[in-house]
């Protein structure tokens, strides 16, 4: 039973949320010949604050821009 594992960013609407697993869901089923049923998806997401690139932390300006 394949398993997926999303990190993202927060800030995705839950209609995005939603086809973002149809999809991973119906590629892996069809990349895997296995039923979609089969197929687990786990979506976690960070707070652009705690998500650091480079060895540099996000942080949020005093405009709400990440920087």
């Amino acid at each position: 039973m394949p398993m997926i594992r999303v990190e993202m960013l927060t800030g995705r609407t839950e209609a995005q949320r939603i086809e973002l697993v149809e999809a991973l869901t119906r590629e892996t089923a069809r990349i895997a010949k296995c039923p979609a049923a089969d197929i687990q998806v786990i979506v976690s997401e960070v707070e652009r604050t705690h998500w650091a690139v480079g060895g540099v932390l996000n942080k949020v300006s005093s405009e709400s821009n990440v920087v």
